[in-house]
């Protein structure tokens, strides 16, 4: 098992590399270079989650069922997700407070709405999954959220700019 950690850290990072590498000299819009990540990472995590979780096939089989379907809602919720991070790129520095306070409000909503479904799916794997397997799986899964939101973090300005509302 421990052997599969630095291969693991290694895709996980490729991961969250890939959908950023993309060529400057391919013109495709902002929507379908988006749609093309997603579409990657979908693909890297199950990847990812086969790797490490190593099921059995009976747990295999009660797995991706319910994975698919968790990874389903939440892409919904991420696609909320994005559209509030993308309209925060575009407006700044020049963001309004109303805005800002908006945007707030929404990031903590999905905040709310990400551990509700995390919770539901915790329980709907707890009855077909051993409660060890589920919580490696939710660890993993977590692990493979803080890197996403790592890269995702890198490529926003800086928390030091400073507003323009603001005396300097």
């Amino acid at each position: 098992m421990i052997r599969k950690w630095p291969l693991l850290t290694m895709t996980i990072t490729a991961l969250t590399l890939a959908p950023f590498c993309h060529s400057q000299s391919q013109e495709h819009s902002l929507a379908s270079d988006i749609e093309v990540a997603k579409a990657e990472i979908r693909v890297e995590k199950s990847t990812i989650i086969s790797a490490a979780m190593n099921f059995t096939d009976k747990e295999a089989a009660v797995f991706w069922p319910i994975y698919r379907q968790y990874e389903y809602e939440r892409s919904s919720l991420n696609d909320l997700r994005g559209a509030v991070i993308k309209e925060y790129a575009e407006k700044y520095p020049d963001l309004p407070d109303a805005d800002a306070k908006t945007m707030t409000a929404k990031m903590l909503d999905y905040d709310s709405r990400i551990a509700e479904l995390k919770k539901k799916y915790f329980n709907k794997f707890n009855k077909v999954l051993p409660a060890f397997t589920v919580t490696k799986f939710f660890q993993l899964d977590h692990r493979i959220d803080l890197m996403i939101d790592m890269k995702v973090e890198a490529s926003l300005p800086p928390l030091t700019d400073q507003h323009p509302h603001q005396e300097q």
